[in-house]
């Protein structure tokens, strides 16, 4: 088959959970197919991650030189009178880039990833039309809703939540199939599909099992890590109500504690964070294997946010057990107690994260069976396979139905 998979991230370099997404779910259909994948990629003049791209994966790979998020820093007012989210306006560059492939070859599919590609399905004559949410936007956006406290706050996301609910029913218009990364947002899709036609399926979130496997480097006694980058407003969140409610409660009872937060701090505000000598920002790193495996606990304090958490099966392949909240642990199919600990309010998550700290033996078994998990469950080979499968089910079904 010839596909064609367009992408709201450049697949590489794997920094983050949707450039993760897209390259494991890119690289399974070009295993066995013919792909093309364009992607926004804002630093296209730079072709080290598309060469790194093309070697590692097989694929054709077309840059697209401009930036979906780049209106982002637009006053809100002009955000507040926009009918539809900034981030969903189009690319004349992206929309010229489609016009040349479709004028140029022909495709028995389409995938698009996430909504800011989505709005050029309409474009390209394939017989199957997939559009992968990862997680949607309308979702995310109504989450942010609920957390806001102010009036003037809840009127602003309310309209961005409303706004972002109407286009992505729009977009799912065009499509045959629309896959989500969470049961959690199973119903949501659903909502948004009505009685379109539409199928919804869920392909969870993975982990490179034989990329992340505990290779038993040697733990820092006391040490925490969490594995996110702060620039993602979810995650700078979820530290600052850490660092703010749970550490102090925690350092209280114990002062050889560490704290290692991974990630890029570029432009992002750290005046909110309560940060201490016990705490290491240690901005982007090329192998976050080495921060996490160090640590003795992978903490994941979430309140916002949707999909599933990389972070959280990164530490589980890693052997790093993890203590979570309930935000944090949503849309996996995990057994608190068993392959994780949950807790919700700063008292029972301090405590929590205590007791995992002085119990080797609790560390020990729920790591092993996090492990087991994620090698039976949530292997990108596994999951990758599944998506195949249900691509190459999709086309063949559209040809049976032509002949």
């Amino acid at each position: 088959m010839n596909i064609l998979f367009l992408s709201t991230w450049f697949p590489y370099p794997l920094d983050n959970g949707s450039r993760i997404r897209t390259f494991y779910l890119s690289q399974a259909l070009a295993t066995h197919h013919e792909l093309t994948i364009v992607a926004f990629n804002p630093e296209a003049r730079n072709s080290d991650n598309h060469v790194a791209t093309q070697q590692r994966t097989g694929m054709r790979v077309v840059p697209v030189a401009d930036d979906p998020f780049r209106y982002a820093n637009l006053p809100t007012l002009v955000k507040y009178l926009s009918p539809i989210p900034v981030t969903l306006w189009p690319s004349r560059a992206m929309e010229k880039t489609v016009e040349r492939l479709i004028s140029n070859s022909r495709w028995d599919a389409f995938v698009a990833f996430q909504s800011p590609v989505a709005r050029y399905a309409r474009r390209v004559a394939a017989p199957v039309h997939i559009f992968d949410l990862d997680a949607a936007l309308s979702h995310t956006m109504y989450q942010h809703f609920k957390a806001q406290t102010s009036p003037p706050a809840r009127i602003r996301a309310w309209l961005s939540w409303q706004k972002a609910q109407q286009r992505e029913a729009s977009l799912v218009k065009g499509f045959d199939i629309c896959t989500i990364a969470s049961t959690h947002e199973l119903n949501h899709l659903q909502h948004l599909i009505g009685s379109t036609g539409a199928k919804a399926v869920v392909i969870p979130n993975g982990v490179d099992c034989a990329h992340n496997h505990p290779n038993h480097r040697p733990k820092i006694p006391g040490r925490l890590v969490f594995n996110g980058s702060l620039a993602y407003q979810a995650n700078h969140d979820a530290m600052r109500f850490f660092l703010s409610q749970i550490y102090p409660i925690m350092q209280a009872t114990s002062h050889e504690l560490t704290v290692t937060i991974t990630g890029s701090t570029k432009g992002v505000t750290l005046a909110s964070l309560a940060l201490d000598n016990s705490v290491h920002l240690t901005g982007f790193v090329d192998d976050v294997r080495i921060p996490v495996a160090e640590a003795e606990v992978c903490v994941v304090p979430l309140r916002q946010g949707g999909g599933t958490r990389l972070k959280i099966l990164e530490a589980m392949a890693l052997g790093t057990p993890v203590v979570a909240t309930s935000k944090g642990a949503e849309g996996l199919e995990v057994a608190p107690g068993k392959h994780l600990l949950v807790a919700d309010d700063p008292a029972t998550f301090a405590r929590y994260t205590l007791d995992l700290l002085a119990d080797p033996a609790l560390r020990d078994r729920l790591a092993i069976n996090a492990r087991r998990l994620v090698e039976e469950r949530y292997d990108w080979q596994i999951i990758g396979r599944r998506f195949v499968d249900l691509v190459e089910g999709a086309v063949e079904r559209s040809r049976k139905e032509q002949r």
